[in-house]
């Protein structure tokens, strides 16, 4: 039996000992970091923000394999926010939409969930109403069954079959006066649970994952009390993909034991607060360059590749990257970098001849 298919199945029950003990180590490194932030100023705030929302938002994306531009995720945010930002880009409808969705959860915690709010976040995650080959219905609930599956076709695996979807309307009715509600479950507990039970009732056609990870975003928010996100759920969800679809599929198909289901989420919260200290350093580090650099000119090419070089960029830095990157030609690259190299900002690897690039002089040190 799947879990939905118990009586009062949402009723759900876990080991209260073991999973307090583990919130409250997670709710005191979540008072920490909250403290350390307040103390860094509002521009490193919003930086940090910044940071952290591009990475929540291209990696609860990639989770379902879908790959956004990061550039493109920070500049939407950055505008959106008023946040400013260096090498603002052009942005696709689709990053757009993914961008107004998490940003509607997270700076509007304090609003209700309603249906039509859920439908809305549909509606961006599809503008065109088609997911991959097919056409979905898109902004209402689905109106077929529902399997999660793998492998190839003819030897598919079915991982989940979902409610039917003539009880979709009633369950998720049950599910949003829950989460509305003024019960008084811790809102990190909260935001785990609601994870699980969203994904249980799975009541659209697509997307069920990343609106599940918005309304994780929203109930964190809440437990923070505070619309800056300055850690990502997504980012660690994504390095242990494999475990938490493994832990979702036990779970969903138990009779409601959710304790390992809880205990996970709790543990990959704990590592999100870990490793903001990464972020941090980062930001931080980018604020010492520019504090340190403020009489030096640079031009628009460069003051954008240098803030990609903090902001997470990818490969090894040569002319043509940068040619590629700044929209240049090859020679006005070099010269760029020649540049930066005089002004101690880079310098050439050991590695000669076509293999010639060029290393960040101020990366950021993490404790």
């Amino acid at each position: 039996m799947y879990l939905h298919e118990y009586k009062e199945w949402w009723k759900f029950r876990y080991d209260a000992s073991a999973v307090m003990n583990k919130l409250a180590e997670v709710r005191a490194r979540q008072g920490r970091l909250l403290g350390e932030l307040s103390a860094i100023g509002f521009s490193l705030q919003e930086e940090a923000q910044l940071a952290n929302l591009s990475i929540e938002i291209v990696k609860s994306s990639e989770i379902e394999g879908e790959l956004l531009n990061l550039e493109q995720v920070r500049s939407s945010i950055a505008i959106r926010l008023g946040i400013p930002a260096a090498g603002i880009v052009p942005v696709s409808r689709y990053v757009e939409g993914v961008v107004e969705m998490m940003l509607d959860a997270t700076q509007h915690y304090q609003q209700p969930l309603t249906d039509e709010r859920l439908f809305g976040w549909h509606n961006v995650l599809f503008p065109t109403g088609v997911s991959g080959l097919y056409k979905i219905d898109v902004a209402k609930y689905r109106t077929h069954d529902m399997q999660v599956v793998s492998g190839p076709m003819g030897f598919e695996t079915v991982h989940y079959q979902a409610p039917a979807p003539e009880r979709v309307p009633t369950e998720m009715s049950r599910f949003i006066e829950w989460f509305n509600g003024s019960d008084p479950i811790d809102p990190v507990l909260k935001a785990a649970i609601a994870h699980l039970w969203f994904v249980v009732i799975h009541p659209f056609d697509d997307g069920n994952g990343r609106i599940a990870r918005a309304l994780t975003e929203l109930l964190l928010s809440r437990a923070d009390e505070t619309s800056k996100r300055f850690y990502s759920m997504s980012n660690q969800i994504q390095s242990d993909k494999k475990r938490y679809y493994e832990v979702l599929e036990s779970t969903q198909k138990d009779d409601g034991e959710i304790t390992e289901w809880l205990l996970w989420f709790l543990d990959c919260l704990d590592r999100s607060l870990k490793a903001t200290d990464e972020t941090l350093a980062s930001v931080l580090a980018k604020a010492r360059f520019w504090e340190t650099y403020s009489e030096t000119t640079f031009n628009e090419r460069q003051k954008k590749l240098i803030n990609m070089l903090f902001d997470g960029f990818f490969g090894k830095l040569n002319t043509g990257k940068w040619a590629k990157i700044a929209k240049c030609s090859t020679d006005t690259a070099l010269n760029d970098i020649n540049d930066l190299v005089k002004k101690g900002v880079l310098k050439k690897s050991e590695e000669g001849g076509r293999s010639t690039n060029y290393l960040f002089n101020f990366a950021p040190k993490i404790n």
